[in-house]
C-alpha cells in the first residue's frame, strides 16, 4: 500500500535525508528544499567548513541539521558517514547521491590516473553508499534513492568522454536497482540535468578561458544547444529531489529524468 500524499503543509515532514555534496551547488539546493519541506537533514562533502555555512543557512528551518566530511572517493570515508547517518537517525528515508567531478578533454588525452579519480568519485562511491542505505531501507521496508546524474548520462559528447561514461553508469545502475528493490518499498530514481548554473560549469568556464575561448564566447556556443535559451538554476532540481523524496513519487520507479 502506497503512503498518503500530503495534501498541504510540509511535504518531507518526519523523514530524514542523506545528501552528498551538500556544502554547495545543487547539492544545497536540494537541502534547503527538502528543509522548507520538513526533512530533518544529514549533510556531507570534503569542504568542512562549506559545510557548517551549508548547517548555519538550514539551522532557520526548525529541523535537526547535521554534518559529516567526507572523502567520496574514499570506501572507508563512506562506511563512516553511513554510520554517522543511522546513529543520528536511525529512520533513513531518503539519500541524494548528487557529489561529483567533471574532468574535460579529448578521449586520446585522457590518463587512467584520472579516469580512475572521476568513476571513484562519481561511480564508485553511488555503488558503495547506495549498497548500505538499501540494506537499511529494506530493513525498514521504504526508502528514495534519488542519483544525481546529467543529461551527459543519456547521450554522447565532445571532450568528456570520462565524465558522460561515469553518468551513463549512474543511470544504468538507478535502473537495475530500482528492479532489484521494485517489490521492497523502495524507489530509485535520476534526475538528468542540462547545464546548471553551478560552480562546476563556472570552472569549466574559467579552464576555457585560459586556452583562449572568452568567457562570453564560451557562455555563447553552450546556450546556442539550448531550447530554452538560458542555464537552469540549481532549484530546479532541487523541485525534482523534492518531489521524488516525497509520497507523491511512490508509483515511480527506475526514471531518468532529463531536465
Amino acid at each position: 500500500m502506497s503512503n498518503p500524499i500530503t495534501i498541504g503543509g510540509k511535504r518531507l515532514e518526519h523523514k530524514t535525508a542523506l545528501v552528498t555534496g551538500a556544502s554547495r551547488g545543487i547539492g544545497f539546493a536540494i537541502a534547503k528544499a527538502y528543509a522548507s519541506q520538513g526533512a530533518n537533514l544529514v549533510l556531507t562533502a570534503s569542504n568542512e567548513a562549506g559545510l557548517k555555512k551549508a548547517k548555519a543557512a538550514l539551522d532557520g528551518y526548525g529541523v535537526d541539521v547535521s554534518f559529516f566530511p567526507t572523502d567520496i572517493s574514499s570506501m572507508d570515508s563512506i562506511e563512516a558517514l553511513f554510520c554517522f547517518s543511522i546513529e543520528r537517525h536511525p529512520d533513513l528515508d531518503v539519500l541524494v547521491n548528487n557529489a561529483g567531478i567533471h574532468i574535460g578533454k579529448p578521449f586520446i588525452d585522457h590518463g587512467m590516473d584520472e579516469f580512475d579519480q572521476l568513476m571513484r568519485t562519481n561511480v564508485y562511491s553511488v555503488f558503495n553508499l547506495t549498497q548500505y542505505a538499501i540494506r537499511h531501507m529494506q530493513s525498514l521496508g521504504r526508502g528514495k534513492v534519488i542519483n544525481v546524474a546529467s543529461v551527459a548520462g543519456l547521450r554522447g559528447s565532445v571532450n568528456s568522454a570520462a565524465y558522460n561514461t561515469s553518468k551513463h553508469a549512474i543511470v544504468g545502475l538507478t535502473r537495475c536497482i530500482a528492479l532489484e528493490n521494485a517489490k521492497n518499498g523502495i524507489n530509485v530514481n535520476a534526475i538528468c540535468p542540462g547545464i546548471v548554473e553551478t560552480d562546476l560549469i563556472k570552472g569549466v568556464e574559467h579552464r576555457m578561458e585560459a586556452q583562449g575561448m572568452p568567457s562570453a564566447e564560451f557562455r555563447e556556443r553552450l546556450l546556442a544547444h539550448i531550447p530554452m535559451g538560458r542555464f537552469l538554476q540549481p532549484e530546479e532540481i532541487a523541485h525534482i529531489a523534492v518531489f521524488l523524496a516525497s509520497n507523491e513519487s511512490d508509483g515511480m520507479n527506475g526514471e531518468a529524468i532529463a531536465i
